[in-house]
């Protein structure tokens, strides 16, 4: 009976490993799109990656749904 309540905490960790993972993932796809794409205008590219760094995957979660499309749609990448 005590081997079944231990694979709770197993199952757990590795849940929320994955969703870690796929986050840490995110914000990096995210950061090196901005590093990468976002043109060098003013201040731009230097506040978008601060808000990236700072607000860590909701800062990057900002980034894809306020600046990418506006990015894509002004300079068509």
């Amino acid at each position: 009976m005590e081997q079944s309540f231990a694979i709770f905490p197993i199952l757990f960790m590795l849940l929320f490993g994955c969703i870690g993972m796929v986050g840490l993932i995110f914000w990096i796809w995210m950061l090196v799109d901005c590093l990468t794409k976002e043109p060098s205008e003013g201040n731009d590219k230097i506040i978008w990656v601060l808000v990236i760094v700072l607000l860590n995957w909701l800062g990057a979660l900002i980034y894809l749904c306020v600046r990418r499309p506006q990015r894509i749609n002004k300079f068509g990448k």
